[in-house]
């Protein structure tokens, strides 16, 4: 599986066409939770990236003033 908030909103975006065009209530309860959770693996790799991003950037920032001195 992929680990990318583009792969994890795409199968979201399925799960709630999936929920839209269930006639049962018991299929479309279960289409709208997969899709919650979709959604917050989608945003705990935002997160992720968002913070690898970060710790990336500062140890740049140190390798260079290391480099510097």
């Amino acid at each position: 599986m992929a680990d990318n908030p583009a792969f994890f909103r795409a199968r979201a975006a399925e799960q709630h066409a999936a929920a839209a065009s269930a006639t049962l209530d018991n299929v479309r309860d279960r289409c709208e939770r997969a899709a919650r959770a979709w959604d917050e693996m989608a945003a705990r790799a935002e997160r992720t990236e968002v913070m690898r991003h970060a710790r990336e950037a500062k140890a740049e920032q140190s390798r260079l003033a290391l480099a510097a001195s």
